[in-house]
Order: structure tokens, then sequence, then C-alpha cells
């Protein structure tokens, strides 16, 4: 009788209060050690890559570009994500989805959370934005976007995603009060509404900007296209490509960089709100959550692969070169 009162205790989150949530699922130990291993892994490497990119544009005097700014305002948010939402989410899966640091705690992950995701793809809407000008009006580029600009859109996106995060948490607890049906379980925190407000949700924090970023990136692509094939024409005819010709080649290299982590940022958040608002299996939910949470250490290894001057800064990082005197004023665009 014991043993089953204690099974029976050990299926709730908080065993000593009546409205504890129950435990959505039981762990082996082996399966707890795997968990945490990889979690912490995940979370230690997205903390780490987004930080060398954050020293790399911080430090460097060549990267202090609007464009660099807005990556720069991507890679903190993601670098907060490691650091705090991954690591709190890690927790809750392991613990059977049971939340033990408090309500009003909770209410700040919220907060934290909506900060978050929101300023990520706010900055990939300033991308989108910045791109657009570089590739499509190359003339009046610095006259259009300079860093005094952009530094202020990046401090307004970032208000805009903390007033609506916070808007979002007030607007639940109102509804849960106001509900016939309030949700009562302690020991459980996450995103809880009816669909419209999901819906209306989605509309504002994904499918309006992502439709923003995919207009112009068509445009952009389109301009890009019709370059390339001015540069080939004119090394075909053996005239002599321009200086403007081989700046263009270069921000279309760096718009298709750019628009590689816009597509891998659709990719993972595409089946987070589509699951969300469709599916009610809460493995399916938490597979597409951890998609997205793997998300933010998936940028910096494409800048990686198309930035050479990222893998300059990385060596300079971690080879300590960085405090040596002038080292600030490193041309890391030449070998």
């Amino acid at each position: 009788m014991a043993n089953e009162t204690e099974d029976h205790e050990s299926l709730y989150c908080f065993p000593a209060i009546n409205s504890s949530c129950i435990k959505s699922f039981e762990y082996s130990r082996h399966e707890y050690i795997i968990m945490h291993v990889v979690f912490s892994l995940l979370s230690a490497w997205t903390v780490f890559l987004n930080l060398v990119v954050i020293i790399s544009i911080s430090h460097f005097k060549k990267l202090h570009t609007p464009t660099n700014l807005i990556i720069l305002s991507l890679a903190v948010a993601d670098m907060l994500i490691g650091l705090i939402v991954i690591p709190l989410e890690a927790i809750t899966q392991i613990e059977a989805d049971c939340w033990y640091f408090g309500e009003t705690f909770c209410s700040l992950y919220i907060i934290v959370f909506g900060l978050l995701s929101t300023a990520s793809l706010s900055s990939l809407v300033l991308i989108a934005v910045d791109r657009y000008v570089a590739v499509c009006y190359p003339l009046h580029y610095p006259q259009k976007i300079t860093t005094t600009k952009t530094l202020i859109s990046i401090c307004l996106s970032w208000v805009f995603a903390f007033s609506y995060s916070l808007s979002v948490v007030n607007v639940l607890k109102y509804l849960n009060i106001n509900s016939s049906t309030p949700d009562v379980c302690y020991g459980y925190c996450a995103i809880s509404g009816e669909l419209p407000f999901f819906i209306a949700d989605a509309l504002i924090t994904f499918i309006f900007p992502c439709t923003i970023c995919l207009t112009l990136y068509l445009r952009i692509f389109y301009v890009v296209l019709q370059h390339v094939k001015v540069i080939n024409s004119l090394k075909k005819g053996g005239k002599c490509v321009t200086e403007g010709s081989l700046k263009r080649k270069s921000e279309s290299k760096a718009t298709l960089t750019l628009g590689i982590i816009v597509v891998v940022y659709m990719i993972a958040y595409v089946p987070y709100y589509t699951c969300f608002i469709w599916v009610n299996s809460e493995t399916g939910k938490a597979i597409v959550r951890w998609m997205w949470y793997i998300n933010p250490s998936l940028d910096p290894l494409i800048y990686a692969i198309f930035y050479p001057w990222f893998k300059r800064t990385v060596k300079q990082i971690l080879t300590l070169k960085i405090f040596q005197p002038g080292s600030s004023l490193v041309d890391i665009f030449t070998e």
C-alpha cells in the first residue's frame, strides 16, 4: 500500500498540493542523464557561437556597418535564447512539463520568450530591408541606411518586441481570469489560449513579418539575377568588369547568405506555429519547439560557411589576439 501511495504521489508535480498538475510522462535514469547532457551541450554551443559573433562585430572596427549591427542584434537575441530559454525549457521538458519556479517567474519567462522570439524575427525583417536597399538602390544606400538610423531601428524593434510580449501576458491573464473554465492546475507554465488568440499572434509575429521578408527577397533575387547577367555578358564580350559591378556581386553574395538565414528561420518557425494551432499532440509540440530552439545555433554556422571574415575573427578570438594593442583595427577582409 505504501508503494502504491508513493507511486501515486510521484505522478504529481507537487504531491502536497491538491491542485497540482499531473506529470505528462516519466523518464528512466539513463534518459534523464542523456537529456541533461544533450540540452546542456545545446545551450552551451548556442551561447558560445553567438558570443563569438557578438565579440567579432563589436571588437573589429571594419565590421561596424549597418548590416552587421543588425546581425549583432540577431546574435544577442539568439545568445539569450541559449542562455535563458533553452535551459528553462529543458528543465521543464526533463521534469515532465512541471514548472517549479512559481507563477511570477513563469510570467517573466513568457515575457522573455516572447521578447527574444519577436526580436529575432524583427532583426530578420530589418536585414531584408537593408539588403533590399543595398541591392535595388545601391547609389542611395549610404544616405538611406546609416549607422544612426540602423541603431534607432534596432532599438525600436526591441521596444516593440518587449511591449508586445508584455501585452500578450496581460491579455492571457485577463482571459484566464474571466474564463468559465480557468486553468487551476498548479505547476504549469506555457502559453495557452483559444484558437483565435493563436491565429492573431501568428499574424502579428510570423505571417506579416515573413510576408514582408519574402516580398523583399523575391524582388532582391530578381535584381541579383539581372546583375549576374550583366556581369557575365561583360566577361564574355571581353570587356572590363567595373568596380561597381564587383561591389554589386559582393552585395549579392552577402544578400544570399542572409537570405539563407531567413529561409532556415522560416523552416523552423512554420512547424512551430502550425503545430501549436492545429495539433493537440504534446509530443508533436515538443518536437517542433526544439526545432525552433536549435535554430539560434545555426546562424553562426552559416556565417562560417559563407563569410571568410568570420573564420578569421574566430581565429583571432580563440588565439586571444584580440587582446593585443591595435587588434580592433586589423583588416579581417584580407588574409
